[in-house]
């Protein structure tokens, strides 16, 4: 008859991680980016915001705003292709939070920061994952206009643009990180995320030029983060030109991050 003590020195013993390298810590983000892009496989439908939306937006705002405000729907597409492209995008970030949530909600985290893997890893697989919601919704956006009749002035104005809003979209993704890691229901993360980009969109120049709009909400909207990259973008793809607004969108991506990326990390770390 085996002993006691035989059967619990048979059972191996985990490995303590006292440290991680940088280089660890890339792999293991990359290994659970891949479980997020893995997520996209096996449920489609967490891209129907990114696939579908951009096609609706497309057709129906051009169909309702393109004769009134630019005689046509083929005139009015240079303007709203940009609208809808950086509004699409920037609406899909909002699942970085609410899958974040889910993931701590259910156990998920505490599992994956319970392996000897970078404990970074987990939130920042998420974020890198995301970005493929972002060049999707580029590409369908894009897509739909191109079909529509849309014609960028610009092939090069056009990949820098889609460049611009995917590092937009990844900065902004930190926001509802943060928020993911902050509030303690996924429906809570929704309704504030709702809420913010509901205001941001619009207010903003993305379906009207900013002229029409009322004398109040004029200078509202002509400062809105928003509307200076629908501009930038604007330009980039239409002209193949940058100007002011492609720096004030940069500058403030980067002010987003500096900002909302250790405030994410510190709550995140604090939490596990």
């Amino acid at each position: 008859m085996t002993s006691t003590e035989n059967v619990f020195a048979a059972i191996p013993t985990a490995t303590v991680t006292e440290n991680i390298s940088a280089g660890k810590a890339v792999r293991d983000t990359a290994t659970l980016a891949r479980r997020g892009l893995l997520k996209f496989k096996h449920s489609p439908q967490l891209l129907v915001d990114v696939i579908i939306v951009p096609i609706i937006y497309t057709v129906l705002f051009g169909s309702i705003f393109g004769g009134v405000i630019a005689g046509d729907v083929t005139t009015y597409l240079p303007t709203l292709i940009p609208g809808v492209l950086v509004n699409v995008a920037i609406t899909s970030t909002v699942v970085v939070g609410i899958q974040l949530r889910e993931d701590i909600d259910k156990g998920i985290l505490d599992r994956f920061v319970s392996m000897p893997i970078s404990r970074i890893a987990p939130l920042a697989g998420g974020l890198v994952a995301a970005n493929l919601r972002y060049l999707i919704a580029v590409v369908i956006t894009v897509g739909a206009g191109v079909a529509m009749g849309y014609r960028p002035a610009s092939p090069l104005g056009v990949l820098a643009s889609a460049a611009l809003v995917v590092f937009s979209a990844f900065a902004l993704s930190w926001v509802f990180a943060l928020l993911g890691v902050a509030l303690t229901k996924a429906s809570a993360v929704q309704g504030f995320s709702a809420l913010l980009l509901t205001i941001l969109g619009f207010t903003s120049n993305a379906f009207v030029p900013t002229s029409t709009l009322p004398g109040w909400l004029r200078p509202i909207a002509e400062v809105n983060p928003l509307s200076q990259l629908i501009s930038a973008v604007r330009l980039l793809a239409n002209e193949g030109q940058v100007d002011h607004h492609l720096v004030y969108s940069v500058l403030g991506s980067l002010l987003i991050m500096a900002i909302a990326t250790p405030l994410t990390v510190r709550i995140y770390l604090r939490k596990l």
